[in-house]
């Protein structure tokens, strides 16, 4: 823990302020979560309970002390739901501020001016990395639905050359449209539609790239991948 301390005191912090934010920080961390930066208030009277910004590779937590410091508030605004960032630097102190694709204002004041700059270009880095993802993926969807329409319109073309009379095709049986056999395909295709529905685009886009790699080792035909995929890109 005092590694992890000193680690944010290289702009003049408060350390019991650092210490309580990081013990409590702990049992808050998401998976592969890391903490980047803190900032810490510092208003012209002395501060008994400052608040502090908590900058993650995942998102924004702002720290309020309640109750005398015996409890504290965390509200946390992750990087996609971040518009843009802003710092006014003042006299005594900057105000660190940022809004959200809700047209929702944050703002701190009294953040010393070297831990302003710090956030901000913190906050900037963070924003760049996850518009920089955003494009490639929609690059990488692009080719995936171009490389497909192309082998689609190969494959539609040889199968029309290689029929030559209609004695050639072959006879299907027809589909058993029984009522039971009716309402268990209705069933099954509801409960599809919901587990997909629920799916964020990232899962989506990954659900995506597995059904292309099951085709590029063989282990699912031209057809059955295409079928999947229109499923897919229709909640995307």
């Amino acid at each position: 823990m005092k590694e992890q301390i000193k680690k944010f005191l290289n702009e003049e912090q408060d350390p019991k302020a650092i210490e309580k934010i990081t013990s409590k920080l702990d049992d808050l961390l998401m998976k592969n979560e890391e903490i980047g930066y803190i900032a810490v208030q510092k208003k012209p009277a002395i501060t008994v309970l400052p608040d502090s910004i908590v900058m993650t590779n995942k998102r924004i937590i702002i720290c309020q002390p309640k109750n005398l410091g015996l409890s504290m508030n965390f509200i946390d605004y992750t990087w996609d739901e971040i518009e843009g960032t802003f710092v006014k630097e003042n006299i005594l102190g900057s105000e660190f501020s940022f809004s959200t694709k809700t047209n929702m204002e944050v703002s701190i004041d009294y953040i010393p001016k070297i831990q302003a700059r710090k956030i901000f270009t913190y906050a900037k880095e963070q924003l760049d990395i996850l518009k920089s993802g955003a494009v490639s993926n929609a690059t990488i969807l692009e080719e995936i639905a171009v490389g497909t329409t192309d082998e689609f319109e190969a494959v539609e073309e040889m199968e029309t050359e290689e029929v030559t009379s209609f004695a050639e095709i072959m006879t299907v049986s027809p589909p058993d449209f029984s009522a039971e056999n009716l309402k268990n395909y209705t069933q099954q295709e509801t409960s599809k539609e919901q587990l997909l529905g629920e799916l964020s685009q990232d899962e989506l886009f990954e659900k995506l790239q597995n059904y292309k790699k099951l085709l590029d080792n063989g282990l699912i035909l031209q057809g059955e991948y295409d079928a999947y995929k229109k499923e897919i890109l229709g909640y995307m």
